[in-house]
């Protein structure tokens, strides 16, 4: 049994799956209303853009360095807003609008990459800069100058904007089978047979032994913080379509609760360890518990301080399970 518990709590993606598996009975047995395919469809359905915002800080602290982006909230915030801002009140088409939305997340993922790779600013310290700024630009954006000066959502789309966050087929969300299963089928297969995985593995595990092999850390830190843009763009026009509205405060505090996300799935915050598989296990973990808490009538107050325990919980087994293999 000592052996059984100590592979348990050694293999994540396991630890995570049992632990899984206990909340759920847990939520099932003890609280009305969880266990129907409606309540469980739902939570799949908004657990989309913050599993989006998780898998982007999954690679980026993977890429070691202290990398870690404090921005993914402010750019999906910025990018649901120019998608607002082009479709509902300049008439352009939504493909369009999306397109462009998608493009601006990349380029500000870039600009983030470009100043930890080459100037080598502190990852805390540049994108907590651009966390600031582009929450600022994203309130600019939203001003209407027919209403005044004050930031304004935005809500007038078309029917078929809806389509990927509302749609449904067999009863699933659209954006569920649509959307995030591809994004993490395509992060894991980039994770695990492209030179690109192998390379993002070495510059995390040893910067120092990856320059020696040939490796470019500043091309991997580049793509890493790109590819974040993206996948914070990507949630940025889902929450948009789902909640039929842009808002300038849309994206407040996501990245906090992505980065607990990613370190709970099992992600070294000393980079260089962790799989999309255990990600994806801890967001459902953390959005069971937001859904149940809630259907609980648990006070948002508690909610908030399960999501710090768990935090604190997931990096102290983190350093226990690094301190085990260490000696």
């Amino acid at each position: 049994m000592k052996n059984i518990g100590s592979h348990i709590v050694e293999n994540r993606v396991l630890f995570l799956l049992v632990l899984f598996l206990i909340l759920f009975g847990v939520f099932a047995f003890s609280v009305k209303g969880f266990f129907t395919f409606y309540n469980l469809t739902n939570m799949t359905q908004y657990g989309v853009e913050l599993g989006l915002l998780a898998l982007a800080e999954m690679l980026v602290i993977l890429s070691g360095g202290a990398g870690i982006d404090l921005s993914v909230g402010s750019m999906l915030t910025i990018v649901a807003m120019i998608i607002g801002v082009l479709i509902g009140r300049a008439g352009f088409s939504p493909s369009f609008a999306i397109i462009i939305g998608l493009i601006a997340g990349s380029a500000m993922g870039y600009a983030n990459g470009f100043l930890v790779a080459y100037p080598k600013i502190p990852p805390f310290i540049v994108t907590l800069a651009s966390l600031y700024v582009y929450k600022s630009l994203a309130m600019i954006i939203s001003v209407d100058p027919r209403f005044g000066p004050n930031p304004m959502p935005v809500s007038n789309f078309p029917e078929s904007f809806y389509y990927i966050g509302q749609h449904r087929i067999g009863g699933l969300p659209f954006q569920v089978l649509f959307i995030f299963i591809p994004v993490v089928l395509i992060l894991m297969f980039l994770m695990n047979r492209t030179v690109l995985g192998r390379h993002l593995y070495g510059v995390g595990s040893n910067e120092t032994a990856a320059i020696f092999s040939g490796i470019n850390v500043k091309k991997i830190r580049v793509i890493v913080y790109t590819l974040s843009g993206l996948l914070s763009a990507l949630a940025g026009w889902v929450i948009t379509s789902r909640i039929a509205s842009a808002r300038p405060d849309i994206g407040t505090g996501y990245e906090l609760q992505a980065i607990t996300i990613a370190v709970l799935g099992g992600v070294s915050i000393k980079g260089g360890e962790g799989t999309a598989g255990g990600v994806v296990l801890s967001i459902a973990i953390i959005t069971m518990l937001y859904n149940g808490m809630q259907l609980a009538g648990i006070h948002q107050i508690w909610q908030l301080g399960s999501l710090g325990l768990v935090l604190v919980g997931s990096v102290l087994l983190n350093q226990i399970l690094y301190n085990r293999r260490k000696f």
